[in-house]
């Protein structure tokens, strides 16, 4: 019996230590990671776009893009 027992808990241990993800192979992302990714990057393109429209932003850019404009070599 104590040969039993110690049986059971070492597969239990293994199980749960090691993980039975771990035991098989992982070829890629599923489904709600993609819709996870996509929903995450469309946030970031929304930030960026309001901050470089914003206009302390964009009259920053048209004052580097008029000195560029200006600059004599």
């Amino acid at each position: 019996m104590y040969k039993t027992v110690w049986a059971r808990m070492r597969a239990l241990v293994c199980r749960t230590m090691c993980g039975a993800r771990s035991m098989r192979e992982d070829k890629g992302m599923v489904t709600s990671e993609y819709a996870m990714g996509i929903v995450a990057a469309v946030a970031f393109a929304v930030v960026l776009y309001k901050v470089v429209t914003s206009g302390a932003v964009s009259a920053e850019l048209q004052a580097i893009v008029k000195r560029a404009l200006d600059a004599k070599a």
